[in-house]
């Protein structure tokens, strides 16, 4: 029986993501996703202690925050530059503890050299496309809803929901008439 890989974000204390390429990942599993709305994904998939930078190519669209959009997570824009120089002096900044995401061989290869641990992007799609909230929100007392197929899913809305009984009544009529003769 083969062993199961190791987790790559094991032992890591910074997260670099080619926010290109994870977009591109991404889109091909169920169509395009904005970089918006992959940030809180990642803050909720990523363990507390590890830094989160998603670089994108470019700069941010007109009015758009050009840093942080969530807590945790660090957005920046390579500008005039590719994302993978950004991501190179991201890099040589700081080693170790360095995890970075792309698909790019050429700069895998030269990451590593630098001192950092990479990862396919294929790894970071697949498990947020397997994500899934557990728990309640703060604002809501029940867990969400169950997709179909799952235990408790649209597959088991047959089944009644309340049945009276225990202190419960059934509506007879006009309260103020009196009771209806059986």
């Amino acid at each position: 029986m083969p062993r199961p890989a190791p987790d790559p974000l094991t032992g890591a204390t910074r997260l670099l993501i080619d926010g290109t390429n994870l977009l591109h990942a991404l889109a091909r599993r169920g169509g395009p996703l904005p970089a918006v709305a992959v940030t809180g994904r990642l803050r909720a998939l990523v363990p507390p202690g590890v830094a989160v930078t998603l670089v994108l190519d470019g700069g941010p669209a007109p009015g758009g925050a050009d840093r942080r959009l969530t807590s945790g997570i660090d957005v920046r824009y390579s500008g005039r530059r590719s994302a993978d120089a950004l991501l190179g002096d991201l890099v040589a900044a700081a080693p170790e503890g360095t995890l970075v995401v792309t698909d790019d061989i050429a700069l895998a290869t030269s990451l590593r050299a630098a001192g950092a641990r990479t990862a396919r992007t294929s790894w970071l799609a697949e498990r947020l496309s397997r994500q899934r909230l557990e728990a309640p929100a703060v604002g809501r007392p029940k867990p969400p809803p169950a997709l179909p197929g799952e235990p408790g899913g649209a597959d088991e809305d047959a089944a009644p929901r309340w049945k009276p009984g225990r202190g419960a009544t059934k509506k007879t009529g006009n309260p103020k008439r009196g009771r209806r003769p059986a």
